[in-house]
């Protein structure tokens, strides 16, 4: 009897350097393999928009790299993947490690319920699975700085090879997909792992060079884009990580961009280690004595909050982030921890509410980078003090947005103010003829504000 395996994708919709694909390859032999997604409602449900639409998108895209064989199954997994195990009669069922808190528990219970078929995990979304870095002691790294080191020294395997055709099995019944929620008014990257791949040239080869200097400019637009695909699974960080290594020898001048860029990928594994290892930080403070912050609530708390959300602020660099994020369900990373300091110290709002915001609207929205992004922000995560860290929205503005092209192109309102040195777009409550028409008044005082949260901190320190 030949052998059927079940290949269940879930952060890594890609054929290409897919080592749980190819164990599945393996263990089917002469037999077929049943490539299968399962819509669970415990991630669905609270997934945004821009998310649902986007995952949707590169379904479609997987499937037709799969010639229209994927099997699409709605349900609690533990209870769909053992009931696609006996309607095919499948031996053993495939997986790359989740290893955030959800996944995990998932996991275990799909492995209990299948009984006696066994469920094969190979890889992982990240360049070293979870867990693996640790001290000499065998504890987890609680600072990104050793943890980056040893995570270097640790190593990862080179990617994957591309799989040879795969004898995918026909006929298996399949529910359609969800309809894409459509907005006319929200623009999302190309989808799939065609447009990953294309992405991931485009930065390689005309901006890595550039990018320790300019990543912090969203006006340049000089960042890779590429986290929406690294979420899903599109591309695997292994990779990025093979080519960064072969760009390095080829060209010296690249060697900074690319040790940058490799830095950027070593902060997403770090946040993933500590969730891995502190899976409550998704929800709760890794510093406790955090927790006795003084946050402001009432009527005018809520209208600021509003607000932020809408990017009404007065101030235009967060807003022109606050707008970019309902524009195209994505923000310049800079801008992020612009926009978060604003929330958290000059609207005084607690960091679970903008992690929350941020994982509704956000495409690219992964728990253990937002949630610990958030943390570093408000003082309560990975850094060692980083409350006084506050951002001043205009001089941020004036930094790295010095021409004022990155408020132009998400505020209208501003879009006739000068920019520049001697420009007030920055400052628009300086402008000598007011405030261009629609845009708001600043609802808070940066420096006033400023004092009063270092106050509550200096209340919880103390």
């Amino acid at each position: 009897m030949s052998e059927v395996s079940i290949m269940w994708f879930r952060r890594d919709l890609r054929l290409g350097d897919n080592p749980a694909l190819l164990a599945a390859r393996d263990a089917a032999g002469d037999g077929a393999v049943v490539p299968v997604f399962v819509l669970d409602p415990v991630l669905w449900k609270p997934s945004g928009g821009p998310r649902r639409a986007f995952l949707l998108d590169c379904l479609k895209h997987l499937d037709e790299a799969m010639a229209g064989h994927l099997v699409v199954r709605r349900g609690d997994p533990a209870t769909v993947i053992p009931e696609l195990v006996a309607e095919l009669g499948a031996n053993s069922v495939h997986i790359a490690a989740d290893t955030g808190p959800y996944g995990r528990r998932r996991d275990a219970a799909v492995g209990a319920a299948l009984k006696g078929t066994e469920l094969v995990s190979t890889g992982s979304a990240y360049a070293v699975t979870p867990g693996r870095v640790k001290k000499a002691d065998g504890e987890p790294y609680r600072v990104f700085t050793p943890f980056a080191r040893a995570w270097r020294a640790h190593g990862w395997r080179l990617p994957a090879t591309i799989p040879g055709a795969i004898p995918w099995m026909s006929n298996v019944d399949s529910e359609p997909l969800p309809p894409v929620p459509e907005r006319d008014d929200l623009k999302l990257p190309a989808a799939g792992e065609g447009a990953a791949h294309m992405s991931w040239k485009a930065f390689r080869d005309n901006k890595v060079a550039d990018y320790s200097t300019e990543r912090n400019r969203p006006d340049l637009d000089r960042t890779s884009r590429l986290s929406p695909y690294l979420h899903f699974g599109c591309i695997h960080p292994r990779t990025l990580l093979a080519d960064l290594a072969a760009l390095t020898d080829l060209a010296r001048q690249n060697g900074r961009g690319a040790h940058t860029f490799v830095n950027e990928i070593a902060w997403r594994e770090f946040y993933a280690d500590v969730l891995w290892h502190q899976p409550d930080s998704a929800r709760d403070y890794l510093q406790p004595r955090l927790k006795k912050m003084a946050y402001s609530s009432g009527p005018t708390a809520e209208a600021n909050f509003t607000a932020w959300t809408q990017g009404r602020t007065g101030y235009p660099m967060v807003d022109a982030g606050m707008r970019q994020l309902l524009a195209e369900g994505w923000m310049h990373n800079r801008v992020r921890m612009l926009v978060a300091s604003f929330l958290i110290k000059d609207l005084h709002q607690e960091w679970t509410r903008g992690a929350r915001w941020f994982m509704r609207h956000l495409v690219d929205g992964d728990l253990a980078s937002n949630q610990h992004g958030w943390q570093w922000v408000a003082g309560s995560g990975t850094d060692a003090a980083p409350y006084y860290r506050v951002f001043n929205p205009v001089l941020q503005g004036k930094k790295f947005d010095p021409d004022g092209d990155y408020v132009r192109r998400y505020v209208p309102e501003l879009r006739n103010v000068e920019g520049g040195k001697g420009g007030r777009i920055h400052e628009p409550w300086e402008l000598p003829d007011g405030l261009p028409a629609g845009y708001p008044e600043r609802i808070v005082d940066h420096a006033d504000e400023r004092e009063v949260a270092l106050e509550r901190y200096a209340a919880v320190r103390d």
